[in-house]
């Protein structure tokens, strides 16, 4: 995350097929705080406001996204702790973009139309990267993900 010059990041962006993930608005380690939510469950919404997003699943994308202004969010934190929170900013953003990651939605898909299309050439790019590197091998199959996801699920099921 940090490497990346990231402040949230998934579990299953890191193939674990878990309900966590780990925030630090900071984006440097140690600095800020570092906060895991486990089993999140977000509710009581309120506003809407638009801001610049960016993923690290999909490095160099940028675009505005209309989310919550303010959030509730229940969780657990690595003590076995209930966490319970009204939050808003950045810290109610980027817990709703990484929370989307454990439901298997991504920033792209709550972009305006417009702005997926704008977006459209930086996708188009990234998707024959992909291609490319999964033609050499270095991108397992859909088969082998699903396979290995299996695995990893009864590993820690």
């Amino acid at each position: 995350m940090y490497k990346a010059q990231g402040i949230g990041l998934a579990a299953n962006q890191v193939d674990l097929p878990l309900q966590f993930f780990i925030v630090n608005t900071a984006g440097k380690p140690g600095e800020g705080e570092e906060l895991v939510f486990i089993n999140p469950v977000l509710s009581k919404s309120k506003g809407s406001e638009e801001a610049e997003e960016g993923c690290l699943s999909i490095p160099g994308l940028y675009g505005k996204v209309i989310r919550p202004k303010q959030i509730s969010l229940t969780a657990y934190d690595l003590h076995g702790r209930e966490v319970s929170a009204t939050l808003d900013g950045l810290i109610a953003r980027v817990i709703q973009h990484e929370f989307d990651h454990l439901q298997g939605v991504l920033f792209i898909d709550r972009m305006s139309e417009a702005a997926r299309v704008k977006a459209a050439v930086t996708l188009e790019e990234f998707e024959i990267d992909f291609n490319s590197h999964r033609q050499a091998g270095q991108i397992p199959s859909d088969e082998e993900i699903a396979q290995r996801l299996m695995q990893l699920e009864q590993t820690y099921a």
